[in-house]
C-alpha cells in the first residue's frame, strides 16, 4: 500500500475523530472524552468514578504575599501568605489538566507542594489534617487555545483547544480554602450538567460548553 493511500486514510479517520495525532509521538486511536460534571468533586474522585487511576506530577510550588486582587479572591486580608502549587494531573498516566492551586496559608498551616505529589488529594488532606470539608463554591468554564509550553506539558500540539476552569471553594465555615485555575485538554473533556425547569413553568434554560 502506498504512503499516499495510508496518509489519505489517516486524514479521513482524523476528520471523523476516530484517531488523533499526538505531538512527538505518532497517531493513535482516539480515547473517549471524560465527562466533567459541574459539581464539587475532586479530580481523583472524578477519574476513579470513570475507571481511571489518578495521579499528579508536581511542577513547582511556593508561598507568596497576597496582593489586593488575590486577597479579594481568597476573601482574606491582604499582605498574608498564600500557598501556590502547580501540578499536571494525570489519568492512567496520561496528562489531563494543568492546575495551579492557591490556598490561604493560614487556613492550611504547614501544607507544602510535596504533600500534593503523586496520588495525594487536596480535598482529603483538608479533611484529615485540617478538619475542613468543601461545602460550596463557584466555577467558570471558558474555551482557550493552549500556548506552546502549556501544550507541551499536556502532551498535545501547540494551538490545540482547551477548557479553562476557575473554581473557588468554601469549607463548612464559609471560608475560602482554594482558588484553582485549570487548563483541561479539549480532546479529553466533555461538560455535563443537569437541566432543571424553572419554577414559573417557562422553558428550561441552561448554559455551558460541550465540545
Amino acid at each position: 500500500m502506498s504512503r499516499a493511500t495510508v496518509r489519505k486514510a489517516l486524514e479521513e479517520l482524523m476528520a471523523r475523530r476516530v484517531v488523533e495525532r499526538r505531538h512527538g509521538a505518532g497517531t493513535f486511536v482516539r480515547r473517549p472524552a471524560v465527562a466533567q460534571p459541574l459539581m464539587a468533586t475532586s479530580f481523583g474522585d472524578d477519574m476513579r468514578r470513570r475507571g481511571l487511576e489518578p495521579s499528579s506530577r508536581l511542577l513547582w510550588w511556593d508561598t507568596v504575599v497576597a496582593d489586593t486582587e488575590l486577597a479579594g479572591r481568597l476573601e482574606m486580608p491582604g499582605g498574608e501568605a498564600v500557598l501556590r502549587v502547580c501540578r499536571v494531573r494525570l489519568a492512567d498516566g496520561e496528562p489531563m489538566t494543568l492546575e495551579t492551586l492557591h490556598a490561604p496559608a493560614e487556613r492550611v498551616p504547614g501544607l507544602t507542594g510535596e504533600d500534593l505529589e503523586g496520588a495525594a488529594s487536596y480535598y482529603d488532606i483538608l479533611v484529615t489534617r485540617f478538619g475542613r470539608r468543601i461545602r460550596s463554591g463557584t466555577q467558570s468554564v471558558a474555551p482557550v487555545v493552549l500556548e506552546a509550553h502549556e501544550a507541551d506539558l499536556l502532551g498535545v500540539p501547540p494551538g490545540d483547544a482547551a477548557l479553562r476552569f476557575v473554581r473557588t471553594s468554601r469549607d463548612q465555615h464559609g471560608e475560602v480554602v482554594e482558588r484553582v485555575e485549570s487548563l483541561a485538554r479539549g480532546d479529553r473533556y466533555l461538560i455535563e450538567m443537569d437541566i432543571m425547569p424553572p419554577r414559573d413553568g417557562a422553558e428550561p434554560v441552561s448554559s455551558g460548553a460541550m465540545p
